[in-house]
């Protein structure tokens, strides 16, 4: 009998997934509703004037085929959100590549750099993804975690160093991190180019989560790894329209890299899904050109939110809770946790309260739990107050 590939079997499916799919299957409760915090989005609609932007652009036509590399027009207005915001001179033409969705972008930069058999460090705790992708490669993923230094995550350089072999071939970070809420210091970002220009290696970069900075001035960009490379540097970012934008459902991306691996990825995504529909295209622009108001209001609540969550949780002894410097997750540590998972899905099943298992991160990731604030103050309140019972 005909078998399914081993290379596919290898790749462990998501444990945020499998909690995801859990709560789907539980049946509705009025007096308990399903509060869902275990995926990255918010509950809020994607603002009107993208989706006005949208409807326009299939009234306009855009419903065929675009560049494998994406609208011309649309990478142009990137290439001026990051004169804007990050002071880096960008060709939209050869170094800009949309993609459909951040997971995509990472899919296909990953695939331009390696080869069955190479391996690539992933910091850890981080979203699962990228570990998969480097699998789905036949390659290696070397998890190196990040360690809890007093309340800030930190990078282990020495581990760092002591992880990388003659298979090495890429450095995957994220900034700010999904889930920490970590944000890369430019220290932290100098010493990263340096290891990998010293050890001949690829640093990527996802930054889908650049906007949501909780520095001030609040809403400031978290500075792009592209403000310190050089365009011959082997450097790519990855980035996405969903968690700044509200446009988790539209799977719309982007990759900035050096001409050579920039060029692959569009040729290669003719194979993958040959490019990201042309109308979510065109509201992109829109986002771009006139979401600052939308992205400022957004920043606001996920501050109200977050500082609300953190003050509750540090009430329940026996948890320790980072406060995250961007992004929209805490990462609460709960003493004498073996098994988050085990953990996650007795909540659930007791209290309608969905998060995601630590253990989904990866290393580093065992005996925390994820939580979303990205939801509406009331979910969120409903959801400590039933975490809080819960744990006592």
């Amino acid at each position: 009998m005909a078998q399914v590939a081993s290379s596919a079997a290898a790749v462990p499916y998501s444990r945020i997934r499998e909690i995801a799919e859990l709560a789907m299957s539980l049946p509705p409760d009025p007096e308990q509703p399903l509060l869902r915090l275990y995926f990255g989005e918010s509950n809020l609609p994607t603002p009107t004037l993208i989706q006005d932007a949208a409807r326009r652009a299939m009234a306009e036509g855009y419903t065929f085929y675009s560049e494998n590399a994406g609208l011309p027009s649309l990478r142009a207005a990137l290439a001026t959100y990051y004169q804007t915001h990050h002071r880096v001179t960008l060709d939209p033409r050869t170094e800009v590549v949309i993609t459909a969705s951040g997971v995509q972008a990472l899919n296909v930069a990953i695939r331009c750099v390696l080869n069955p058999g190479d391996e690539a460090l992933i910091l850890t705790p981080a979203w699962p993804n990228g570990s998969a992708i480097v699998e789905m490669c036949s390659a290696r993923a070397v998890q190196v975690a990040q360690p809890l230094a007093g309340d800030r995550y930190t990078i282990d350089f020495d581990a760092l160093e002591a992880a990388v072999t003659h298979r090495t071939r890429l450095l995957l970070y994220t900034s700010p991190s999904n889930p920490l809420g970590w944000v890369a210091t430019e220290a932290d970002q100098r010493r990263l180019l340096d290891f990998t220009r010293r050890h001949g290696l690829w640093l990527m970069a996802d930054e889908v989560y650049e906007r949501l900075n909780y520095a001030d001035p609040l809403g400031t960009p978290v500075p792009s790894i592209l403000r310190l490379a050089t365009r011959e540097d082997a450097v790519i970012a990855i980035q996405s329209f969903s968690k700044t934008y509200c446009m988790t459902g539209w799977r719309l991306g982007w990759i900035v890299a050096r001409q050579d691996l920039a060029q692959r990825a569009a040729e290669l995504n003719e194979f993958v899904v040959s490019h990201a529909a042309s109308f979510t295209q065109r509201a992109a622009e829109t986002a771009l050109r006139e979401g600052e108001p939308v992205v400022d209001a957004i920043l606001r609540q996920l501050q109200t939110n977050r500082d609300y969550c953190l003050r509750e949780l540090q009430k329940i002894p026996g948890l320790t809770v980072p406060r995250p410097e961007g992004a929209f997750y805490l990462f609460p540590r709960i003493d004498g946790l073996k098994d988050s998972f085990s953990f996650c899905r007795k909540l659930l099943e007791e209290t309608r309260v969905g998060m995601a298992p630590g253990v989904a991160f990866g290393a580093g990731g065992e005996g925390s739990v994820r939580l979303c604030y990205a939801s509406d103050l009331s979910i969120l309140e409903a959801a400590l107050g039933r975490l809080t019972r819960f744990l006592r």
